[in-house]
């Protein structure tokens, strides 16, 4: 790997204090670049049309790379995102390759080694707008009541789901979790977050009663993971999402709910019960409230009551309808011909 990445990934370890996982992510992104990169001649008539026609990263000409990454035009991230197009990655996945690229070359501005970005100029396509995907109060309680206490490893799928849903975690926030991060005295338990900023959430009496019957069936260990597969290792997310597909499927729920969903509910659900939009960030764990005005447009019910109490002739009650004006006639009886100084 070039000397300029290794020092882009320890600021991003030393410095932005990124996770391990966003950190293999931003590894993926820029590899799979330099590979188009090394494709790529200096015309641009050689530009790879497929990511297949990319070389593998063990061939990898670094001493050539070097000075392709410190020469790098807009032209050249154009035709690395044409080709990503082409092989139909989603927007999504095009603009945070996009934004690799943006933070990768403000450092290199920011050490000295160029004067200005070549990514700046490229413009980040054009996102859909998507509403997350919740499921209603009935639904979830459907669905926290799928798996099957009576055994160790349903206990512990009833506290995983009680868990996300009662704290709104992200996936890699409810596996990281250990025993001693929770506070069943308290009723909260200690999370780290992205940027591994470390936040207390509070969890509900059933999350903790869950907790409580999945730990007792399990032994009461004192220490270590707090969620294990069924030898004792801490479980993956992936394992998480699986359990969670089969327990849709028991609860007659939409099968592409994703773990995800739960996170979306325990916010939207706040809201619509009168939460204030800066607590449900706080709780969250964003950074910018921004992020958390997306919840914002799946309360509408709540923003018609709050309309309803609000707005003057929102509470007025219909009278009767008005009469519409008989048109005037001259001759009509009602009205005197007479003139006004007689």
């Amino acid at each position: 790997m070039d000397g300029l990445i290794r020092r882009f990934f320890d600021s991003l370890d030393a410095e932005r204090n990124f996770s391990a996982h966003t950190i293999r992510s931003y590894t993926s992104d820029l590899m799979q670049f330099c590979r188009f990169l090394a494709a790529f001649d200096d015309a641009g008539t050689g530009a790879p049309t497929t990511l297949a026609d990319l070389p593998v990263a063990d061939d990898l000409d670094w001493d050539r790379l070097h000075d392709q990454l410190l020469a790098l035009t807009p032209t050249e991230v154009r035709a690395y995102l044409s080709t990503l197009r082409n092989a139909e990655y989603s927007k999504p996945t095009v603009a945070r390759k996009l934004a690799t690229l943006r933070s990768f070359y403000k450092f290199l501005v920011r050490v000295g080694e160029i004067d200005a970005s070549p990514v700046s100029v490229v413009r980040t396509p054009r996102l859909d707008k998507r509403l997350p995907k919740c499921l209603d109060v009935q639904e979830v309680e459907r669905l926290l009541e799928a798996p099957d206490t009576s055994t160790m490893l349903g206990a512990r799928d009833r506290a995983i789901l009680e868990t996300l849903y009662s704290a709104g975690l992200r996936i890699s926030e409810l596996v990281g979790l250990n025993i001693e991060d929770l506070d069943e005295f308290s009723e909260a338990v200690r999370i780290r977050g992205k940027g591994r900023k470390e936040r207390i959430a509070p969890l509900g009496g059933p999350a903790v009663e869950a907790i409580r019957a999945y730990l007792e069936l399990r032994g009461r260990p004192g220490r270590g993971p707090l969620f294990v597969n069924k030898d004792d290792a801490r479980l993956s997310g992936r394992s998480v999402r699986r359990k969670l597909d089969r327990y849709l499927q028991i609860a007659g729920l939409p099968v592409d709910i994703s773990p995800h969903a739960l996170r979306h509910s325990f916010a939207t659900h706040l809201l619509n019960a009168g939460a204030d939009l800066r607590s449900v960030q706080e709780l969250l764990g964003h950074r910018n409230l921004s992020t958390t005005q997306i919840y914002t447009h799946l309360t509408t019910r709540r923003l018609k009551e709050a309309y309803d109490r609000a707005h003057p002739l929102a509470r007025r009650k219909p009278g009767p309808p008005r009469t519409a004006r008989k048109p005037f006639r001259a001759d009509s009886p009602s009205r005197s011909n007479t003139p006004l100084d007689a």
